[in-house]
């Protein structure tokens, strides 16, 4: 009978009756201290009705008996039903979200593993030879990964100390621990089951993905703010999703995940599916930072409020405040024209209001951050002019306060950054120096907190621009040496990232030759970019280099698997800079180029027509002065000289010329890529002559080889490249002039090919040997010199040995 009884009536016969029967029969001596019942999970009763009948008795009973020895003590999720009800007098609520249960899961392992250890031998004699086992700092990464759940904790213990069934690779506890850190705690289908329930609710998708993106949680209040929603809206979402996202009971506490690993599911769209956190929310975020801002500013106005003493910014307008950088950093490749118009016009309109703390900055970092932004997307240098000028004006203003105010770094940075961009557009290296000179100051404003790795980056990238704009090693030392040797009064203990750090190794290696450079320098811009989401800001010029690094190992090696990997990682940087982005024709030019290596190796016509067409497009976008247009026009000229060579075309060819002469002008003489463009116009050269027989081509195209091995270091293959052309251009010449000289020089230069470049093993060393055994009979034929005969017996008597056999008929 007493089972069909609500539970409300079964605690008034099982508990209220019998202690209120012993209180009259004994008085205030019924127990010495109060009896404690537990109720666990009162959420998880499906009849509302009915726990809110069982707390309305209880808090009767104990109103009318309340010196009855009898406590009870409930744990629940915070659910409207029972949270009104228990909100009264008498009831003492405790929120339990700032309790943390990382201690009791410290407690638990060490408690799982001083046991193991007592047990096991083979921990004991790890134990021995290495010391503690876990480490603290092991067993503090456990905790953090096992996020507060003793579910996940007890499975996560019984996968490290669990026994080997002879299969496990990880055979021994110590060689599981690392990759229980990388176990998923196999809660998707709870998460995704439980969303279900709020899925139909407005604002829904809004809501979870805010509160995934959130750099810190905000209360229920603060996540409606900033939404520009109510908060009984955010409320009706949150309540059916508490068995996996921790709501308080008020609206000011921060509303938190129940486990890390919730984060992890919103963020990875192949666990979330339609639950996904879509990273272009953070576009929404930052448009919703600069609103919430603005509306507050808008409140500040009003008179009242801007006398009132005790008037104080909102959690959602603080943290707009401090991390709209984020959002906008995290959102750059979802933008579009029209966010970006928006988000000026809502900064415009909060500078003509009073700001909503009291703050010694001086400029607005938001309307120069988007007025940048929006030249990036579409090439307006009229907004970097802005930029610029707002940062210039404040810089003068704060000058006099340069010690003293904590943001000048981060202008003196802003300042260096926009004049980067105008360096792109423009291409005058007064602009690169005075954005090094900037960053520079920037690393030297005294500052209470370690400074931003960004400031150090872009003084690496400025240091590198400037290296392929002049050519000087120096700057390229400073990179590969780090930020102590590019900054003289840096004391803080910094490296380069591993793009700026490999990519600087990688021109280290064209200029030195030393294959450990190049290795080094594609194993970092491989670490850098795995670590980079596909819509960082900053992957683009990670891939670009990556893929320099892998063709420049194409060209030593010919493995054609690292060409057509390069070519995967450009096509994938240039969608990262859509038309009209200011850097795209760098983009263009490195694909161009890349692909015109692949046409020379597969001899495939579509590629030369897609090399040539990205490589006139890049010309067309690049500033006429642009030092980096060189690199395009050599491009260029080498595609149009194949396309020569395919078709017969003329044009192509005169085409070519000028494009190397334009090369040629940019680059000056001391600039390491200058031999580079006088190899490419020697070619062209030459293959006019040949087209019209016209001896002073022949001169130029001497002239163009042999300025090319002086520029060159001579252990390069472009010295041995441009040797081989030389001699054989000089050859030519001898055919035309019948001068002895010049087939000496052409001589020495095959002589000098065998001795330093084409050695015993290398693929030319057959073809140069009969070269140089053809120019000793044609000296011969003229001089009758007996030692001329027994070299070219011995050349050709090598050339045999090392040519394969041929196969008899």
């Amino acid at each position: 009978m007493v089972t069909r009884t609500s539970v409300a009536m079964q605690m008034e016969y099982l508990i209220y009756g019998p202690f209120k029967a012993a209180a009259m029969e004994r008085g205030s001596m019924v127990a010495p201290c109060p009896f404690l019942i537990v109720i666990d999970g009162l959420d998880e009763c499906e009849n509302k009705e009915e726990v809110q009948e069982l707390i309305e008795s209880m808090i009767t009973f104990f109103e009318e008996h309340p010196l009855i020895p009898l406590r009870v003590f409930i744990t629940s999720r915070v659910e409207q039903h029972i949270q009104s009800h228990l909100d009264v007098p008498g009831v003492r609520l405790e929120n339990l979200v700032d309790h943390c249960s990382n201690h009791d899961i410290d407690t638990f392992l060490s408690v799982l593993f001083e046991d193991a250890g007592r047990r096991d031998r083979v921990i004991r004699a790890y134990v021995r030879q290495h010391g503690e086992w876990p480490s603290q700092e092991d067993k503090q990464k456990l905790v953090s990964h096992i996020g507060g759940s003793f579910i996940f904790a007890s499975s996560v213990s019984k996968f490290i100390l669990g026994s080997s069934d002879g299969q496990d690779q990880a055979a021994t506890p110590m060689d599981r621990l690392p990759l229980a850190l990388n176990m998923n705690p196999g809660l998707d289908g709870l998460y995704a089951q439980t969303l279900t329930r709020s899925e139909h609710l407005p604002h829904f998708l809004n809501i979870v993905s805010t509160i995934a993106l959130l750099e810190e949680p905000l209360p229920a209040s603060g996540i409606a703010e900033l939404l520009g929603i109510n908060i009984y809206e955010v409320v009706n979402v949150l309540v059916n999703l508490q068995a996996i996202i921790q709501v308080p009971g008020t609206d000011d506490i921060p509303v938190t995940l129940c486990h890390t690993s919730l984060r992890d599911f919103f963020t990875t769209e192949g666990r979330s599916g339609r639950f996904f956190a879509q990273p272009s929310h953070h576009v929404v975020l930052q448009l919703r930072c600069f609103q919430c801002e603005l509306e507050a500013r808008r409140r500040r106005s009003i008179p009242e409020s801007s006398n009132d003493t005790r008037w104080d910014v909102s959690p959602a307008v603080a943290y707009a405040l401090r991390y709209w950088e984020h959002h906008s950093y995290s959102g750059t490749y979802f933008r579009r024209q029209a966010h970006l118009d928006h988000a000026i016009e809502l900064r415009r309109e909060a500078l003509q209001l009073p700001p909503c703390i009291s703050t010694p900055v001086v400029y607005d970092a938001p309307l120069i951050s988007c007025l940048k932004d929006r030249y990036m997307h579409n090439d307006s240098l009229a907004d970097l002019e802005e930029a610029l000028a707002i940062s210039w004006e404040a810089l003068t203003l704060s000058r006099y306060r340069w010690s003293l105010e904590a943001h000048v770094h981060l202008l003196l940075f802003s300042i260096a950054h926009s004049l980067r961009f105008r360096y792109w557009h423009l291409g005058y290296l007064t602009d690169l120096e005075k954005a090094i000179f900037l960053n520079r100051a920037a690393l030297g404003v005294p500052s209470s907190s370690q400074k931003p790795r960004r400031i150090f980056d872009n003084l690496g990238r400025l240091l590198l621009d400037r290296y392929r704009h002049t050519g000087d090693r120096a700057d390229l030392a400073k990179v590969v040496s780090g930020p102590s040797a590019s900054v003289g009064n840096c004391t803080q203990d910094r490296t380069y990232s591993a793009d700026v750090l490999g990519t600087g190794l990688l021109y280290q290696f064209l200029c030195t030759g030393v294959w450990t450079d190049l290795e080094t320098s594609i194993s970092l811009l491989r670490d850098s970019i795995a670590q980079l989401p596909f819509h960082d800001a900053n992957r683009y010029t990670s891939l670009d280099a990556l893929a320099k690094g892998l063709r420049e190992r194409y060209q030593h090696t010919k493995d054609l698997d690292d060409l057509e990997e390069a070519i995967v990682w450009l096509r994938e940087a240039l969608k990262l800079r859509p038309s009209p982005h200011p850097d795209r024709q760098y983009g263009l030019s490195l694909l161009g180029s890349a692909i015109l290596d692949h046409y020379r190796c597969t001899k495939n016509a579509a590629d030369l027509e897609e090399a040539s067409g990205m490589l006139r497009e890049a010309i067309r976008l690049h500033p006429l002065l642009y030092p980096e247009r060189s690199t395009t026009l050599n491009g260029s000229g080498n595609a149009l000289l194949d396309q020569y060579r395919c078709t017969g075309t003329v044009d192509n060819l005169e085409e070519a010329i000028l494009c190397f002469r334009e090369a040629l002008k940019l680059r000056p003489s001391a600039h390491p890529d200058h031999s580079l463009y006088l190899h490419g116009l020697g070619d062209a050269l030459l293959e006019r002559y040949r087209h019209s027989g016209a001896v002073k081509d022949l001169e130029e195209t001497i002239v163009s080889y042999r300025k090319t091995v002086d520029l060159c270091p001579s252990h390069s293959q472009e010295s041995s490249t441009g040797r081989a052309s030389l001699a054989t251009s000089l050859q030519l010449l001898y055919e035309r002039t019948r001068s002895l000289s010049t087939l000496q020089e052409a001589i020495v230069l095959r002589a000098e090919l065998l001795a330093f470049h084409y050695l015993e093993g290398h693929q030319d060393r057959v073809e140069c040997l009969g070269d140089l055994a053809n120019f000793f009979q044609m000296r011969f034929d003229v001089t009758g010199e007996e030692e001329d005969l027994a070299q070219i017996a011995e050349l050709r008597d090598e050339a045999s040995q090392l040519s394969p056999p041929t196969p008899s008929a």
